[in-house]
C-alpha cells in the first residue's frame, strides 16, 4: 500500500506519495473509470483532446469532456482531470478575481490536468511556472473589466496566453508557458514601482484639493449662516462676496477651522451684518455706535493677518458709507440676499478615528453585479474633506465619497468587501488535503468492505459446508432407512415366501394326506424309480393297494402281477407324493388341479 503522508497549507511542494496515491487510488462516483485495468495500449493519449479544448476555450469541466468521449481513459487520466478540476474550481471561487478573469483563467484546468497527470506533485509545486501564473493573479484583485486601458492591457496578455498554451500543447512541454510567464514577472515588477508612485502623487494632489473644497465649503457655509434671508445693503453684499469669502476661505485653508484668524474673520462678518440690518441693531443704538467705530479697524487687522498685506482703501468705501449712515440713523437701501447656496453640515463636520478608518482602509470593495461590478480600492481617507479616495488596481483616481455615505452604502450592501486573499498554494494544499481525507476513507471503506467480503465468504462456505454435511447425514439417514426398509421389506418378503412355502406345504400335505386317506384297496399309485422304498433304479412303477393296515398305519402294495410286494406307511407315503415322489393314480386329475392352484399362489405372492 502507498504511503500516505500530510501536508499543511502553503508547503511550496505538495507530498509526492500524496500524489501519487490520489491519482492511483481515489474513485469519484459518475467518472468514467475502465470497468478493467486496460492496457497501456489500450489507453488514449488525451493530449490532442485537452489541446482541442483549450483551442475552443471551452469552459467545461475536464471530467466532463473525458465522460463525453467514447475513447478508453486510464485511472490516472480520469483522477488528474479530478484533481485540476477541483483545484480550479476551489481557488476561482475564493480568489476574488472579476467574473471575465474568472472565465478566462478556468480554461487553465485543461493544461493543469496534462501536468499532473504527466508530472504528479511537481505539476501542483511552487517551482512550477502554471502554478506561480495562476498565484500572481491576487494582484488583479482590483481589476474591472472596464475597457479602460489598464483592462485592454490584461486582455491584451490573456490574448497571448491563448496561443502560448497552444504551442505547450503543440509541443508538449511548457517552455513557451515558461518565457510567457517570465514577461508577465518583470512586467508586473515594473507596474507595481509605477503604481505606488502614482498612488503618492495621487494622494498629495488629492489632500490639497479636498483641504480647498473644504475651505471653500466651510466659508460658503460661514456666510450663508450669517445672512440668511435677511435685507442689507448692496455695498455690504459685494463685500462680503468679493472680500470676505476669500477671506474666510484662506483662512480656513491655511490654518483650520478652529484658528483664531478663522474665529475672527467669522465674528467680524456677523458684526458687519448686525451693523447693516437696521432690524438688529436698531434696537440698540449704543452699541451700534461702538462697533462701527472699530468696524473697519478690525476687518483691515484681519485681513493684514491671513493676506499678510494691506486690505485695498477702495474696498471698505462702501461698508465705510453703509456704518456712517447708519450711525446718522439716514435710512439706507435695502435689497434681499438672493441665490446663495451653501451646505450647513460643513459647519459641524466630525473627525473620523483613525482606528475606524483603519479597518477599511487598504481593503477592495465591489460595487455591482456580475459584469458590470466595479472594482475599488479604499486607498486613502481625506481628512480634511471626510472623503473616501477610491483608486483602481494601477493606482488611478476612480472618484471620491462621502464618509457618511460610504458607510450608508457598506450598511445597505451597496458595497461589498472582497474576501481575504487566498493564494493558489493554498488553495492547492488545501485540496489535496481535502482529498487526501477522501483517500483515506475509501481505504478504510474498502478494507472494511474486503474484511466483509471475507467473513462473509467464509460464513457462506461454512454455511454450505454445514449444509453440504447435513445433506450427506440426511443422505446417509435416507440411505439407512431405505437400507432398512429394503432389509425390512426383504425380510418380510422371505417371511411370506417361507410362510406361503410353510402353508403351501401344509396343503400339499393335507390333499396328499387327504388322498392317501382316500385310498381304497385296490387303488393304484405311481412310485418314482429314485424312491428309496423302490431299492433300485428303473422306470416308475404303478403299484396297487394290496392291503391296509389301519392299526399300524401300513400299506401293501403290490405290481400288477400281484407280485414284488411293497410295504409303506401312511405318513412315508403322504411324504413321497408331497415330494412328487409318488402319485395316486385313480384321482390324479384333482390332484393336478390342486397342484396347479397352489403353484399359481406362489408366483402371485413372488411378484
Amino acid at each position: 500500500m502507498v504511503h500516505i503522508g500530510t501536508t499543511s497549507a502553503g508547503d511550496a511542494q505538495p507530498n509526492l506519495d500524496i500524489i501519487q496515491a490520489i491519482l492511483k487510488g481515489i474513485r469519484v462516483p459518475d467518472l468514467p473509470y475502465p470497468v478493467t485495468r486496460p492496457s497501456d495500449e489500450a489507453v488514449s493519449d488525451w493530449v490532442p483532446l485537452l489541446h482541442t479544448c483549450w483551442q475552443d476555450q471551452r469552459d467545461e469541466r475536464v471530467v466532463g469532456v473525458l465522460g463525453t468521449d467514447t475513447l478508453t481513459w486510464s485511472v490516472r487520466q480520469v483522477n488528474a482531470a479530478y484533481l485540476a478540476d477541483r483545484i480550479m474550481d476551489v481557488f476561482l471561487q475564493k480568489s476574488g478575481l472579476h467574473s471575465t478573469l474568472v472565465k478566462r483563467t478556468a480554461r487553465l484546468r485543461f493544461l493543469l490536468a496534462w501536468q499532473i497527470h504527466e508530472h504528479g506533485a511537481e505539476a501542483l509545486g511552487g517551482a512550477n511556472s502554471v502554478h506561480n501564473w495562476i498565484d500572481s493573479l491576487h494582484t488583479l484583485r482590483g481589476w474591472s473589466d472596464s475597457g479602460g486601458r489598464a483592462a485592454r492591457q490584461l486582455m491584451s496578455w490573456l490574448d497571448t496566453l491563448v496561443q502560448v498554451v497552444d504551442q505547450c500543447f503543440v509541443d508538449r512541454n511548457l517552455q513557451p508557458f515558461e518565457r510567457f510567464a517570465e514577461d508577465w514577472r518583470k512586467e508586473q515588477e515594473q507596474k507595481d514601482g509605477r503604481i505606488d508612485r502614482l498612488r503618492q502623487r495621487l494622494l498629495e494632489t488629492e489632500q490639497g484639493a479636498a483641504r480647498q473644497r473644504t475651505a471653500d465649503k466651510v466659508a460658503r457655509a460661514l456666510v450663508g449662516r450669517a445672512l440668511g434671508k435677511r435685507e442689507l445693503p448692496p455695498a455690504v453684499t459685494t463685500f462680503i462676496d468679493t472680500y470676505w469669502l476669500p477671506l474666510l476661505r484662506q483662512a480656513v485653508w491655511a490654518e483650520g477651522m478652529g484658528s483664531d484668524n478663522a474665529r475672527h474673520a467669522a465674528k467680524l462678518l456677523e458684526w458687519m451684518i448686525w451693523v447693516s440690518d437696521p432690524k438688529l441693531s436698531d434696537q440698540d443704538r449704543d452699541k451700534l455706535y461702538h462697533v462701527g467705530e472699530q468696524l473697519g479697524d478690525k476687518i483691515g487687522e484681519v485681513w493684514s493677518r491671513v493676506n499678510k498685506e494691506a486690505l485695498p482703501e477702495s474696498a471698505l468705501q462702501g461698508i465705510e458709507v453703509t456704518m456712517v449712515a447708519r450711525l446718522r440713523g439716514t435710512p439706507v437701501d435695502l435689497e434681499p440676499v438672493k441665490g446663495y447656496s451653501y451646505d450647513s453640515a460643513w459647519l459641524d463636520a466630525n473627525t473620523v478615528p483613525d482606528s475606524e478608518i483603519q479597518a477599511y482602509q487598504g481593503h477592495w470593495f465591489v460595487e455591482g453585479e456580475g459584469q458590470q461590478e466595479q472594482r475599488l480600492y479604499f486607498f486613502a481617507l481625506l481628512s480634511d474633506s471626510n472623503e473616501v479616495l477610491w483608486t483602481n488596481g494601477e493606482g488611478v483616481k476612480l472618484g471620491l465619497m462621502d464618509w457618511i455615505e460610504f458607510r450608508t452604502a457598506s450598511d445597505e450592501g451597496r458595497l461589498r468587501s472582497l474576501p481575504e486573499l487566498n493564494h493558489f498554494a493554498d488553495v492547492v494544499s488545501e485540496t489535496v488535503k481535502a482529498m487526501e481525507h477522501v483517500l483515506r476513507s475509501q481505504i478504510v471503506k474498502r478494507r472494511e468492505a474486503r474484511e466483509k467480503a471475507e467473513a462473509q465468504a467464509a460464513k457462506v462456505r461454512a454455511e454450505r459446508e454445514a449444509a453440504e454435511k447435513r445433506r450427506q447425514e440426511e443422505e446417509q439417514r435416507r440411505e439407512a432407512e431405505a437400507a432398512e426398509a429394503r432389509a425390512a421389506e426383504e425380510a418380510a418378503v422371505r417371511a411370506q415366501e417361507v410362510a406361503e412355502q410353510q402353508r403351501l406345504e401344509k396343503e400339499r400335505l393335507a390333499v396328499a394326506r387327504a388322498q392317501v386317506d382316500g385310498l381304497k384297496l385296490g387303488s393304484w399309485i405311481a412310485v418314482s424309480a429314485d424312491t428309496p422304498e423302490n431299492g433300485e433304479s428303473a422306470e416308475a412303477r404303478k403299484l396297487k393297494l394290496a392291503v391296509r393296515l389301519n392299526a399300524t398305519g401300513k400299506l401293501i402294495f403290490v405290481d400288477r402281477l400281484g407280485l414284488n410286494r411293497t410295504e409303506m406307511t401312511v405318513d412315508s407315503l403322504i411324504e413321497a407324493i408331497v415330494k412328487g415322489e409318488a402319485r395316486v393314480m385313480s384321482s390324479e386329475a384333482e390332484f393336478e388341479d390342486t397342484l396347479s392352484r397352489v403353484v399359481g399362489r406362489i408366483r402371485v405372492g413372488r411378484s
